[in-house]
């Protein structure tokens, strides 16, 4: 419930407060005294967006402010909770308008975003003004509100939620499609390198051991004829190298007895003869090793062309051949996971298709048992509002679906929306015997504003907002409806706390409390004021607004009969 307003330095107000009570308030004033800017001040506390073009001539900051009292249990403290706000004292939003764009948002004290502030102040107040008369000529509201009047908020919410899940996994299944399908090709050349790569078996070196043996084999016979020459010069020869060295051994050991000095050199020479013999014994080792393989010797061939022609197509060494292949396995790995994401995001959608159709079956089923109800209460509360024998139908029609449609949004030949597979219509006849036409077509403002009042009057256990605030709900009417609606908005001050600004003393004498709206000049300046007005100063007012400028005792006696009538 909004307790307390304060406007600064907005439009033409320079400094107002106003407190508001429980019940039905109505606010009342000449044409253009500024009760259109008090609107526009609650809906800037609502959470709309600010203009600078909205604060007062010659003034840098405008700042409006409002204290409102929320039910710890309402849906608005739940929000609030969630944001982390406290509403343990009430709520208390403040907005700074400033010329430079720079606008801030305070809740409770604490910087805010608009999107916070109304996110919360959503759940607090609702404005039926002309925002209200537009949103009626258009069919997804009149969706909402059969949802509202049936009951089916926590139903709407669970298709929305099923909806708002697909449809991420309809984009994430077409992506994967379409990389699929991209990779088509690639892919093919990934399975031809790694079927290359591997085919080939190759083993880490072996290029250079192949090049080794290569050599080896091409010039075996040339290793065997110098190997075995130095062989046969370093011991099979008559006269070989080892020989020699064995007879110089020999005199050098005789020569010691005479100078012991040769001793160390004779030494050297049999260490030497010794690793002769090893070295003649390795390569008589080596040369019965030599093969002579004309197989072989092709076989390292194409061994060594076929590791050539990948190091050539894969980096230039058999690493690089190698690390390509594992690259193309991953690669491979992930192209063929494709596969596996695919079909595991088909079934998620198709489990949550199932679940989404389900619920919108069961809404829509739910809707059309209560739109005949819905019917006949708007027909019965119309009747109330001096609109007697108005036809009122709610017509159904299937969301449209077409062959660019995703196929898990469909059910049948049907589209699934957000808010279900129907949109509906509120069609209505205000005369006997005319036929049945949207609201658009046929209905005249006063109209509209009677269509708002009855379907919030309806809606009145129903709706969560604490606060009503009716602006132009007298359009287009006067004298005998005008007390009707101003009946109705009694009435409905039972559940909500009701605001109502009206120009119609029919309307007006129903109100608990009554402010009047004036405009005022104050040292060269004009400025708005608002009075609250009770007793004579109230009956003055009612008197006003029944005979005009000139105000006599008639209208005088008039006013305090429609007064006393209301008991207020």
């Amino acid at each position: 419930m909004l307790r307390e307003l304060a406007i600064r330095n907005f439009a033409i107000i320079d400094d107002l407060s106003i407190s508001f009570e429980k019940g039905l308030t109505v606010l009342t004033g000449e044409t253009g005294a500024g009760k259109s800017i008090i609107i526009n001040a609650v809906n800037l506390i609502l959470g709309s967006r600010a203009s600078p073009d909205l604060i007062r001539t010659s003034e840098d900051t405008a700042e409006l402010e409002a204290l409102f009292e929320v039910p710890s249990q309402s849906p608005a403290a739940e929000t609030a909770r969630e944001r982390g706000v406290d509403l343990s004292e009430g709520l208390l939003v403040r907005r700074i308008i400033q010329r430079n764009g720079r606008h801030k948002v305070y809740i409770n004290g604490r910087l805010a975003t608009t999107q916070i502030l109304a996110s919360i102040n959503d759940q607090l107040a609702s404005i039926a003004g002309q925002h209200a008369h537009q949103s009626l000529l258009k069919p997804e509201y009149h969706l909402l509100v059969l949802d509202q009047f049936a009951g089916l908020s926590e139903l709407r919410g669970q298709v929305a939620g099923y909806y708002h899940d697909v449809l991420p996994l309809i984009r994430k299944l077409a992506s994967l499609r379409r990389e699929q399908a991209e990779q088509s090709e690639h892919r093919e050349l990934l399975e031809f390198q790694s079927r290359e790569i591997q085919k080939a078996e190759i083993v880490p070196g072996e290029d250079d051991e192949l090049e080794h043996e290569l050599q080896r084999l091409r010039h075996a016979e040339r290793l065997y004829e110098a190997v075995g020459s130095c062989v046969d010069r370093l011991y099979g020869a008559e006269g070989a190298l080892i020989e020699h060295l064995t007879g110089i051994g020999r005199e050098l050991q005789g020569l010691t007895g005479i100078d012991h000095a040769l001793g160390p050199l004779q030494g050297r020479v049999e260490t030497a003869t010794f690793e002769l013999e090893d070295i003649a014994n390795e390569l008589q080792g080596y040369l019965q090793g030599i093969v002579f393989d004309r197989d072989r010797l092709e076989a390292v061939e194409l061994r060594l062309d076929t590791l050539q022609r990948l190091k050539r197509k894969y980096g230039g060494s058999l690493e690089s051949v190698l690390a390509h292949g594992k690259e193309a396995e991953e690669e491979l790995k992930r192209v063929f996971g494709l596969r596996d994401a695919i079909a595991e995001t088909q079934a998620r959608l198709e489990r949550l298709h199932e679940a989404l159709v389900n619920s919108c079956r069961k809404l829509s089923d739910r809707r059309k048992r209560a739109a005949a109800r819905l019917a006949n209460k708007v027909q019965k509360e119309l009747g109330s509002l001096g609109m007697p024998k108005t036809g009122f139908e709610v017509k159904f029609r299937d969301v449209p679906a077409d062959e660019r449609t995703a196929p898990y949004l469909v059910s049948g030949d049907t589209g699934i929306e957000a808010t279900g597979m129907d949109r509906v219509e509120f069609l209505i006849a205000p005369n006997v015997g005319e036929d049945l036409r949207p609201l658009a077509q046929v209905a005249s403002g006063g109209e509209l504003s009677r269509i708002i009042l009855a379907l919030k009057a309806m809606l009145a256990t129903r709706e969560s907002v604490e606060t009503l605030i009716f602006d132009e709900v007298d359009a287009g009417i006067g004298g005998g409806v005008a007390e009707m609606v101003g009946n109705k908005l009694k009435s409905l001050a039972r559940f909500h706390q009701v605001i109502c600004i009206t120009h119609l003393p029919q309307i007006a004498q129903f109100g608990i409390h009554h402010f009047k709206i004036a405009k005022t000049v104050h040292k060269g300046r004009t400025r708005t004021t608002i009075t609250p007005l009770h007793g004579e100063v109230r009956v003055e007012e009612m008197a006003r607004m029944l005979a005009g400028v000139k105000i006599t005792k008639r209208a005088l006696d008039h006013a305090r009969e429609m007064i006393a009538a209301r008991g207020n």
